[in-house]
């Protein structure tokens, strides 16, 4: 699947593609490109949250979005997110693409995230079915109980995450 020589879209900040560069470069240069945010809700309206794996190369072990990635060049967006979806935590529900948002965060360890990020929300009760090199743990969370943990243990989640979730929150309204 995704891989840390995978080649990801370098986009401007129109996200028309302009290039392709290595996934790890892509990151020690704070290059902007092209990627994905899903995000579950079952029907109670609870966040699904995945914990990353600790292997992962970056932000292992914190508390992030179902799922997120980067299309490979030539795939469309939302068919990679319902790929990723799957590969990550076994779940296929329909996508809805919310909203896209562009940001830039410092990782620590020399990455930098910056993206332009595609938005993607769903709504599904199927039980998760986690892949252990992906993920460590998954719970599914109330968001007023997920915005009190997140005050009090802010570093305990992805950076983008934090970002976001604010405004996925708004949507998350709208649905339910």
């Amino acid at each position: 699947m995704e891989t840390k020589e995978q080649l990801l879209i370098c986009v401007d900040e129109t996200d028309h593609p302009i290039g392709v560069i290595p996934k790890m470069e892509a990151h020690e240069k704070g290059i902007l490109h092209r990627a994905f945010s899903v995000f579950i809700f079952n029907t109670k309206g609870e966040w699904l949250l995945q914990q990353r794996a600790l292997s992962k190369y970056h932000s292992g072990g914190l508390w992030t979005n179902a799922c997120c990635g980067h299309p490979l060049p030539g795939e469309q967006t939302e068919d990679a997110a319902q790929k990723r979806l799957q590969f990550e935590i076994g779940i296929s529900c329909e996508l809805k693409k919310a909203f896209h948002f562009i940001y830039r965060a410092e990782l620590g360890n020399g990455l930098i995230e910056h993206e332009y990020d595609h938005v993607f929300t769903g709504i599904s009760d199927q039980q998760p079915v986690l892949n252990p090199q992906e993920v460590k743990n998954q719970q599914y969370i109330p968001f007023h109980d997920l915005q009190r943990d997140i005050s009090k243990n802010e570093h305990g989640y992805t950076e983008w995450f934090k970002m976001i979730f604010i405004r996925v929150h708004e949507l998350h309204q709208k649905m339910f």
